[in-house]
């Protein structure tokens, strides 16, 4: 007999549908799973047998095979288990096959039949979703991560047993997913980042990290070892605006594939901040490997990627960084498959200005030769500088600035003023995907950052005298668009365009 049940695969973070079919016929005993799956599904033929007579259920002593169509697809992971067992008892005639209908079955499954976790469930719901699916079946483990997509039937199974037994007898009902509202879930998050009140000093570096945060903008902070470099961009996720519930789910989308979502939540909360430490891999940060996962760029996304000391990344990694600063995605090319990430974060790197780190200091002297400046400096690009919106220098605080008691304005402070200009960009974009003055394309650029003639002037002069190339330009307009809204200007003005200048003379200072 034949039976047909539907699940659901994965390619990147966008689900696809798969059939699973099961043909028992006679003939020797055997189990033979074919439509190109990796290890993972092969073996599932071991789990499903032993969970199928571990669940005091009848195991057909025949010719089994199960087909995974689109059979031209490559598919990876453990979460047909579920569906490969219930296709099997359905063609066995232990589940009537027509209670079955369109439901989908993802889970994996252990020896003695429990149903188990999965990773990249919500894009697995959410493909579903948009191709008309409305039943599901899944683990218990994966329930808060289901109970944010509305308007879905989800249900959830503890056993084997259990799902077959609610199939045959009325009595028994599994329990079903309640929907989570996100905003009030929201409300309960703790913020565990470090507070701007306790940085001593660096007015100019909080003002630009205000900014910064204010328009999505990318920061780059030169200074010597010990001025608060690194501090200051740990206080920088506090201030930075709350996730909207379309950014939430598709950072818990990527976090659900790399399997790193806490499932008590179910769903990201606070913006991610990743800090991979320089000697990591290339296929760590930006992705890849047999299977092909996210890297911790993607991890990033709608967040921060903090690069302490960028220069000692390998210069390899740090050229690749000039897609996704682009165009806020990372395409990952194999022999196999071709998969792109959403890549679309907020670049913080802090870097010495010279190998012993003295260059520029008002207090020690630099030991270093123009020949070891140059060399330490030319890991950075002109291509990769062009990209950063924002540079600037810290310097050493002073030993009055340290031992003040004047209080300094806190990250809750700071953060007010950043949400109400987020607040003015949402409304801005509204009915787009663009959530910041920093992800503007060319149109909107021209459309939103007009200027007037004396502010043309001023930026005229800098394009001429700092040799700035279009790309610097276009992002200077969009740092003078987030500083008039920080101060809720509808119009650029002088003094807005002369300090987003302002922020990119370090380019001819080191790079000239």
């Amino acid at each position: 007999m034949l039976a047909k049940v539907q699940s659901f695969g994965l390619h990147g973070i966008e689900g696809y549908k798969v059939t699973v079919e099961v043909d028992i016929s006679m003939g020797l005993p055997k189990f033979d799973i074919v439509g190109l799956g990796d290890t993972a599904i092969k073996e599932a033929k071991e789990r499903v047998k032993s969970a199928i007579r571990n669940s005091g259920l009848k195991y057909p002593v025949s010719a089994i095979t199960c087909n995974l169509a689109p059979a031209d697809i490559k598919k990876e992971g453990t979460f047909y288990d579920l569906s490969i067992a219930v296709a099997i008892l359905s063609a066995s005639g232990v589940i009537d096959y027509k209670k079955i209908g369109d439901t989908i079955f993802l889970g994996e499954l252990s020896l003695n039949g429990d149903v188990k976790k999965v990773t990249g469930l919500l894009p697995l719901l959410i493909a579903a979703k948009e191709k008309g699916y409305k039943n599901f079946i899944i683990p218990k483990e994966n329930y808060f991560e289901a109970s944010f997509i509305s308007d879905i039937n989800v249900k959830v199974a503890h056993t084997l047993e259990e799902l077959v037994n609610s199939y045959k007898e009325p009595d028994i009902i599994l329990e079903k997913v309640v929907p989570s509202n996100y905003e009030t879930l929201k409300d309960t998050r703790r913020n565990s980042y470090l507070d701007m009140k306790y940085v001593k000093g660096q007015f100019s570096a909080k003002r630009a990290l205000e900014i910064a945060a204010a328009g999505g903008h990318n920061i780059l902070m030169i200074g010597p070892p010990g001025s608060g470099k690194t501090m200051l961009a740990k206080c920088f996720p506090g201030i930075l605006p709350d996730m909207t519930f379309e950014e939430a789910l598709e950072v818990t989308k990527i976090h659900s594939v790399a399997g790193e979502l806490n499932l008590s939540d179910g769903i990201i909360l606070c913006r991610p901040f990743r800090t991979p430490h320089h000697t990591a891999t290339s296929i760590s940060l930006v992705g890849g490997g047999s299977q092909v996962k996210p890297g911790e760029i993607s991890l990033a996304h709608n967040g921060v990627l903090f690069l302490d000391e960028l220069p000692e990344y390998s210069r390899q990694f740090i050229e690749t960084l000039r897609q996704p600063l682009e165009d806020g995605q990372i395409t990952i090319a194999r022999a196999k498959q071709t998969v792109t990430y959403p890549a679309s974060f907020i670049l913080i790197a802090s870097m010495n200005p010279c190998p012993c780190g003295n260059y520029g200091s008002k207090k020690e002297e630099c030991r270093c030769t123009p020949a070891q400046i140059h060399r330490y400096l030319s890991k950075l690009s002109g291509p990769i500088m062009d990209r950063i919106d924002l540079h600037i220098e810290v310097d050493n605080v002073t030993y009055d600035d340290l031992h003040t008691d004047e209080e300094c304005e806190s990250s809750a402070d700071i953060k007010k003023r950043v949400d109400k200009a987020r607040k003015v960009q949402l409304e801005r974009f509204k009915g787009t995907k663009v959530y910041s003055n920093a992800k503007m394309d060319v149109t909107q650029t021209k459309k939103y950052c007009k200027l007037s003639k004396e502010c043309s002037d001023i930026l005229k002069m800098a394009f001429d005298n700092l040799n700035l190339t279009a790309r610097a330009h276009d992002r200077i307009l969009k740092v003078a668009r987030t500083i008039a809204d920080l101060e809720g200007e509808q119009e650029i003005l002088p003094k807005h365009i002369a300090e987003a200048i302002q922020y990119r003379s370090l380019d001819r200072k080191y790079w000239e």
